[in-house]
């Protein structure tokens, strides 16, 4: 019969594991394997051990004093680029973090999400301060320095997914400028001369507008950039529109502003995602032009874009290999190894979103 458990004590009173080792006879570090399952304890003595805490009131060791003990939290930080609620709503993002979760599995450790969109927050749990043991900086991010800044100054090992990180970071990276070339190649294969682009974030400030050569210059965003540069291996003088973030609604006011002018109306449109590449294809719709028979409009990401009603061209990423990996990465680290950077490929896509340009 299992004894009833006792009242919540106060903070003052509350049975410590001592007691809980006094009261079913043991010692305390025979109480403390009871508990944490890591030692030779037989299942009688175990059960003996978990009815005094039940008896006592007692629900197992402080986490935080075990921390103290192992030097660590047992927290893994993800950094956002965005807003929680954003990233949310990226399947990439959502991708990435179940392959981090994957990665980081033989640690046991938790994962705490974290946003640097570079706002001032009062108190809050941010990169300066969360108590972790190591982070995987997430997101094609124009502030990726300021991060890898502050996380050497508190010296916690650090991942990035993406991003010119220097030679004492792992980088977990994709192709993205060869794979923007092969999809800017089909595109000229397809017979387009005139194509734009609707791009990532350049900055920090998350610019929009234009694509300027002030923005290209002073640009942070590692990705943007290389995606920016396969596309002009193919066509030297595209320009195009920079959106604010990787969001069906930024795709579609920077597609707006891009198709206004039939007079300068491209024939096709490289989109840095596929988010964006719904933007503009839903922008097409408005001012209706038929996609892909007047505009073809390529993506990047390969992933599934809830209502949309094509089967996006894409240059497909292993969003949740990226994610693996830098788990893995993460779990080296911090056993004192030095892992190496991965670069993964990504596989272009035909869809019905592209087909050759309309006759002039």
């Amino acid at each position: 019969m299992q004894p009833e458990p006792a009242a919540p004590a106060s903070p003052a009173s509350r049975p410590t594991l001592a007691d809980v080792a006094a009261k079913a006879g043991v010692s305390a570090s025979t109480a403390s394997l009871a508990f944490s399952g890591s030692g030779p304890v037989s299942d009688a003595t175990k059960q003996r051990v978990l009815d005094a805490a039940a008896a006592l009131g007692y629900g197992g060791p402080d986490p935080r004093a075990r921390s103290l003990r192992r030097g660590r939290s047992g927290i893994v930080g993800v950094v956002l680029e965005e807003r929680v609620r954003a990233a949310f709503l990226d399947p990439v993002k959502i991708q990435m973090l179940d392959g981090i979760t994957e990665g980081i599995a033989p640690l046991g450790a938790g994962l705490l999400l974290l946003t640097d969109t570079g706002e001032p927050g009062e108190n809050a749990v941010n990169i300066e301060s969360a108590p972790v043991d190591a982070v995987v900086l997430i997101g094609c991010s124009p502030r990726l320095a300021v991060s890898i800044e502050a996380l050497r100054r508190r010296g916690i090992p650090a991942v990035a997914i993406e991003g010119d990180t220097g030679e004492d970071l792992p980088e977990i990276s994709i192709d993205n400028h060869q794979a923007t070339r092969r999809g800017a190649e089909y595109l000229r294969e397809l017979g387009h001369t005139e194509v734009a682009l609707v791009t990532l974030p350049f900055d920090a400030a998350r610019t929009r507008g234009p694509l300027t050569p002030e923005l290209e210059r002073t640009g942070t965003a590692a990705t943007a950039r290389e995606r920016l540069a396969g596309a002009r291996e193919v066509f030297p003088g595209i320009g195009g529109q920079v959106a604010g973030a990787s969001s069906i609604e930024e795709g579609l006011e920077a597609a707006r502003a891009l198709l206004a002018d039939p007079e300068t109306r491209p024939t096709a449109v490289i989109a840095q995602s596929d988010l964006l590449a719904a933007g503009v294809i839903r922008a097409a719709e408005e001012l209706g032009i038929a996609v892909p028979a007047e505009l073809s409009v390529i993506g990047f990401d390969g992933i599934r874009v809830d209502g949309l009603q094509h089967d996006l061209t894409t240059l497909s990423q292993p969003s949740v290999a990226k994610g693996r990996a830098a788990g893995e990465a993460v779990v080296g680290l911090l056993a004192g190894e030095s892992p190496k950077s991965v670069c993964f490929t990504s596989t272009l896509h035909v869809g019905d979103t592209t087909a050759p340009p309309p006759a002039r």
